[in-house]
Order: C-alpha cells, then structure tokens, then sequence
C-alpha cells in the first residue's frame, strides 16, 4: 500500500474507517460547488462512496484519492490522488481540503507529492487536471505546479464545460 509522507503531511489509503470524515468533507459546500454533490449524506453512503470510488481504484489501478493528515498527529484534513477516467487520456491528478486547511500551502504540498509519485512510482509522462473555469484559487495552484492549460474538457453526461490542464514531463 501507498504512503506519501512530506514535511509536514501523510497520504495514504482510505479505509473504511475514514468514513465519519469523508461524509464531512464531500458535505463541505466548497466541495459541491467546486467538484460535484456526490449525494453523499450519512455514513452508509460515505462507506458506499469509498468502496466504489477510492478504494475500487487502488485494486482496479493501483492508485486512486488517498486520505492526508497531518504528520504530527494524524488529523484528516482533505485528499489528494490520482484517478484514470475513461473520457481522459492520461492520468487525472485531484485533491480538496477542508476548508479551515485551505491557504496554508497543504493542497500544493500533497498535490507536489502526488504529482512526484505518478512520475517517479508509475512513470507518467503526462498528468492532467480538470477544474471548473471559475475555481482560479485550483488553477493557480495547477500553474504553480507547472500545469498549462490545454482547452476545455466535458464528463460525458454533464452541461458544464471544464479547463483542462497538463502537465508533461
């Protein structure tokens, strides 16, 4: 199993455990507005959302959204990952936060450390990002990172068009 550990966070695996703070953070309204309303409203649903999503990918990939806490003591304050979508070419990198660990640099460290692995563990040569237009604190964090933008992407079934960002080796 994956474990990321940078100065001051640790990226590892969701279990079902992380339940109770997965159904926090996909209610946090940041999280509707600026990745989706995964209809996740009571624990049930949270240990639903984490068998079909994060934890299916780590058996079907290898890789998929892992939880990050602090270093020190272990607290969740987000996830960050990797996911491979069927409408994308490459694989996507993705990350949110709880909103009182917003603007303290924690999503460009576990997003530098996230990025380092699908390069150095997977060898991907090319990773992308998909962000709603108007989400600029995420696109500015994707450039910092050394993404550019690529045009715009749609996930099949919605209305809204989406910035895609790359980032090539």
């Amino acid at each position: 199993m994956v474990e990321i550990n940078t100065e001051r966070l640790t990226i590892r695996p969701f279990s079902l455990d992380d339940a109770p703070f997965i159904l926090r953070l996909l209610n946090e309204p940041s999280f509707i507005k600026n990745i989706a309303d995964k209809g996740v409203r009571d624990l049930e649903g949270a240990c639903s959302y984490l068998r079909g999503g994060p934890m299916a990918s780590y058996e079907r990939h290898g890789f998929g959204l892992w939880r990050v806490e602090l270093a020190g003591d272990g607290t969740p304050i987000g996830m960050a990952g990797l996911l491979k979508r069927d409408y994308l070419d490459a694989i996507d990198i993705g990350y949110a936060l709880l909103p009182e660990y917003c603007g303290a640099g924690y999503a460009f460290e576990a997003a530098t450390a996230v990025l380092n692995y699908a390069r150095s563990q997977l060898g991907a040569k090319r990773v992308v990002a998909i962000v709603a237009a108007y989400n600029e604190q995420s696109i500015k964090l994707l450039q910092k990172l050394g993404f550019d933008s690529e045009g715009t992407v749609r996930i099949p079934g919605d209305s809204e068009d989406l910035r895609l960002l790359v980032s090539v080796v």
